[in-house]
């Protein structure tokens, strides 16, 4: 990780010198999906900045979508990051919908709609790029994410295929639903009995999925992403699968 010290502290707040300095590591690749942030301690002595600054850059890191934050001691504690800075329009939306809370069924069949569209455009363009979208399921690889985190960078996965989609608009409104998305699936996973199977069925799913865009199967994609994103509801008891 290339966090630095500034010599900008006294011309700004403490707290915006530690949100630029890892948002700048973000866009510049030293930190992605799936790294962790080094602890509060860590980062305050680093920046030159007191941890109280460290928690409040952490705390609008995570309203924007950008870390997820764990309590407690070892592997699993501290922050970890689930996506990459997109521009204030995707923050902003996803600010929208954590306010608004829109019903669960809405969000289900608006996900059903934009992601069938997403593979189905993914799938046909012999120029995709599907790169971030592979490295967001190697980092669910790891063995020690909590279902929290594993639910995070599900979402970011998602949201990495709308943005390879090109369709700017189906991207910004994925961005916007993150939220609501990550709710629901969070809230889920305490339903299900067996967490470990259902991770590792998911990240079959996640491959699959994948697998079937990169080989232009189109029909084959979007059959797998419906089942994907319904099997999950039904699983953790959300909702009845959508037909």
């Amino acid at each position: 990780m290339a966090l630095s010290a500034s010599t900008s502290t006294s011309t700004a707040r403490a707290w915006q010198l530690v949100l630029e300095r890892i948002e700048t590591d973000l866009l510049e690749g030293e930190l992605r999906p799936g790294d962790r942030l080094p602890p509060e301690r860590e980062l305050a002595s680093t920046l030159g900045v007191g941890r109280s600054s460290v928690r409040e850059a952490l705390r609008v890191l995570e309203v924007m979508g950008l870390i997820r934050t764990g309590t407690g001691s070892g592997p699993s504690s501290g922050a970890i990051i689930i996506a990459t800075p997109q521009g204030g329009m995707s923050a902003l939306l996803r600010l929208q919908v954590a306010a608004q809370g829109f019903p669960l069924d809405d969000v289900v069949r608006t996900r059903l709609v934009l992601e069938s569209a997403v593979v189905e455009a993914l799938a046909a363009d012999s120029g995709r790029d599907t790169a971030g979208a592979r490295a967001v399921v190697a980092a669910m690889e790891a063995g020690d994410l909590t279902p929290a985190e594993f639910l995070a960078l599900d979402a970011q996965l998602h949201l990495a295929l709308a943005e390879a989609s090109g369709n700017v608009v189906i991207a910004a409104m994925m961005a916007g639903l993150r939220t609501a998305i990550e709710s629901y699936v969070q809230a889920g996973a305490q339903g299900i009995a067996d967490w470990d199977a259902t991770a590792d069925r998911l990240r079959q799913e996640h491959r699959a999925i994948l697998d079937a865009v990169e080989a232009g199967a189109a029909s084959d994609a979007r059959t797998l992403i419906h089942d994907h994103i319904t099997g999950y509801y039904a699983e953790a008891g959300l909702a009845r699968r959508t037909q």
